[in-house]
């Protein structure tokens, strides 16, 4: 074999993938995700329109649905939403319960944004500790 391709990995269970991905960096509680919005973070929610729905957004954070989430936050693409400026930018990546968005990091690391996180708990965290959420 050349060129780096190693050949198939042993298989792995998403517990274990979910372990893997979030030992290379720091999660975040809801208290910390609103206190680093406030001082300039993004707050991506990548949850799907029906959820949002449901449950309400985040004010001010950007929604981009997960299989676009990549195409939207890379500060290089065609297809960059504005806020994505910088591999420096600081985001924070919100799903319904925390999952998703540790997989969404992993991808967005590959990408260079260096600086980004995830909540803990993800949007049903944030509600529960009573931060702000807008019913659409």
């Amino acid at each position: 074999m050349s060129g780096g391709d190693q050949g198939p990995q042993e298989p792995v269970g998403i517990d274990e993938l979910l372990a893997r991905v979030r030992a290379g960096y720091e999660r975040i509680g809801p208290q910390e995700a609103a206190a680093a919005a406030a001082e300039g973070a993004l707050l991506v929610d990548i949850r799907y329109a029906a959820l949002r729905e449901k449950d309400g957004v985040i004010p001010g954070a950007l929604v981009v649905e997960r299989n676009e989430l990549e195409w939207r936050l890379d500060p290089q693409g065609s297809h960059r939403a504005p806020q994505a400026v910088s591999h420096d930018l600081r985001v924070v990546v919100i799903c319904n319960e925390g999952y998703a968005s540790s997989l969404a990091v992993a991808s967005l690391r590959q990408l260079g944004l260096h600086r980004v996180t995830d909540l803990t708990g993800g949007f049903q965290a944030w509600r529960a500790a009573g931060l702000p959420v807008v019913v659409l």
